[in-house]
């Protein structure tokens, strides 16, 4: 008996959230067959696994510690025909025969926007091996609610973001295996509601003084010949002094300006400005030697008690022995040169890029670092004074697919868009505009549990329910909660379309040849 799973091409390179996921799962039966039911899922899965510290009384041996969140799990039982899961639990032992054939069932799924963990996992999602290592995940207790994160790769058998489609054909019987298979997507998710441009520009400054005369470098005129090297007598003749200033040293000041908030779009350009400011008057030259732009992610990975971070850079644009004057040394003080934008315009972000996310277990920012080399006097190496400044702005990226207006919409007028929950006091605080604009990453006091009380702002049947082992709250006691920025309704989604927009690229970076990975997931 062979089974395959075949998904319809989709137009785009990665699937979003309301889009239909939709194929056909191919079977050969050579002999008739006794089969329970031939079961579709649909998944999404984070897992995180790191070594946890060493203990003093075995330095010779780490333990791994895993953590993994089902944040997408739905099922379509295409055969038998019409049956529906409650059924199939009411009556689990029930076989039925299937003659020998070539058969086809299509199957289709519609993605949520929401994560919705499993508070529990089974037993094979919890189970890994390593170089024939038997290791269990632990039963997670922390979970954020969010917008479904995206497939993420890049840290091969130590965090990865994954979805799939998975087919199983449930045999009776024990001694038999049961056939599987499964088909790999990719998932980029739609961006959260864009907050309103504030007044001003998100900036990063730094400032240099130069020295108006380099010591060692004699001054511009006068070429020295080959006897004006000794005197007769064959000593070295003293240095002369330095020419006398007037007025304070040329003094500048670099700025790195983004809009505000900072907020850079996958696959497009970055809405850079880069400002040199004269701050005292000057007599030479002042000229760009260098220039890099570099966007870096940091991936904070946690598996229970145990964290690390792990950062990726992308070089957007880079160039050397540029020899470009900015200015004119007769610009007044307080001029302000802007460096030409055509050096990092037309080059957009790589789409291997994904945007800043929050999940259980994993969390994504981003930092933009422009460097800039400027050079005093002459453009010549060792007379140009050269100094590198970098300057680092933290910065949000977007997918850039758009929300349907009438989701987003219905988001802003819904009652969790008009008030944002205080997982401290569990009052209800006004936010501006309904749009939560705090762009910055979740601050607790303590580790937060999955709440055994529905969290405010997030109502519906995709609350989480119980998980074992949590601390129950006193009656009335509000539960510390992971403060997720605002994403969409399940409930609001539902019945919209798929999205007919703007999706871009987005490729994650393929897992290097040999490189450590969990293990297979066909048999789980």
């Amino acid at each position: 008996m062979i089974v395959s799973i075949s998904l319809e091409s989709n137009a785009h390179s990665a699937y979003t959230n309301l889009d239909v996921v939709q194929g056909k799962v191919y079977l050969r039966v050579p002999n008739p067959s006794n089969l329970s039911n031939i079961v579709v899922k649909l998944e999404g899965e984070s897992r995180t696994r790191l070594m946890a510290a060493v203990r003093p009384d075995r330095p010779d041996r780490q333990r791994p510690v895993l953590e993994v969140h089902k944040i997408l799990y739905k099922t379509q039982i295409v055969w038998p025909a019409n049956q529906l899961p409650e059924e199939v639990l009411a009556n689990p032992k029930a076989t039925y025969t299937l003659n020998a054939g070539q058969y086809e069932y299509p199957f289709q799924f519609k993605i949520p926007i929401n994560n919705a963990c499993q508070t529990v996992n089974s037993l094979s999602t919890n189970v890994n091996f390593s170089n024939l290592a038997l290791e269990v995940a632990r039963t997670p207790t922390r979970h954020v609610k969010q917008t479904l994160p995206p497939s993420l790769s890049g840290f091969p058998g130590e965090a990865e973001i994954r979805y799939y489609v998975k087919v199983t054909v449930n045999r009776p019987s024990l001694f038999k295996e049961n056939p599987r298979n499964i088909a790999n997507f990719t998932f980029l998710p739609i961006e959260p509601p864009r907050p309103a441009q504030a007044d001003g520009e998100a900036y990063a400054r730094r400032q240099h003084q130069f020295m108006e005369t380099v010591p060692g470098v004699p001054p511009p005129g006068k070429k020295k010949g080959f006897f004006d090297r000794k005197d007769s007598s064959g000593s070295i003749p003293p240095i002369s002094p330095l020419p006398a200033t007037t007025g304070p040293p040329p003094r500048f000041v670099v700025d790195a300006r983004l809009p505000n908030p900072a907020i850079l779009t996958c696959n497009k350009d970055i809405p850079l400005r880069i400002l040199l400011k004269n701050m005292s008057p000057r007599n030479k030259n002042v000229y760009l030697q260098m220039l890099q732009i570099e966007l870096i992610g940091y991936t904070r990975v946690r598996a229970h008690e145990v964290e690390r971070t792990e950062s990726n850079s992308w070089i957007v644009a880079s160039f050397s022995n540029m020899n470009i004057p900015l200015g004119n040394p007769t610009d007044s003080v307080g001029t302000e040169v802007p460096i030409n934008p055509e050096y990092w315009s037309g080059k957009p972000l790589p789409n291997t890029v994904c945007p800043s996310f929050q999940t259980c277990n994993l969390q994504r920012h981003y930092e933009l670092e422009v460097r800039v080399g400027l050079g005093y006097g002459s453009y010549k190496h060792g007379e140009d004074q050269l100094i590198v400044l970098p300057l680092r702005l933290p910065v949000k990226v977007y997918s850039g697919i758009e929300p349907p207006a009438a989701l987003l919409q219905a988001t802003l007028t819904g009652p969790t868009s008009t008030s944002t929950a205080s997982p401290s006091d569990g009052k209800v605080k006004p936010s501006v505009g309904g749009v939560n604009t705090n762009l910055s990453p979740p601050q607790y006091a303590q580790a937060p549990h999955t709440p055994i009380e529905q969290p405010p702002g997030f109502a519906g049947a995709s609350a989480f329910p119980p998980a074992q082992g949590a601390p129950v709250a006193a009656q009335g006691a509000q539960q510390p909660y992971d403060d997720a920025p605002p994403s969409y309704e399940d409930a609001i989604g539902q019945d919209l379309p798929p999205i007919n927009g703007y999706r871009g690229s987005y490729q994650p970076p393929p897992v290097p040849e040999g490189a450590p990975r969990f293990s297979d997931e066909k048999r789980r």
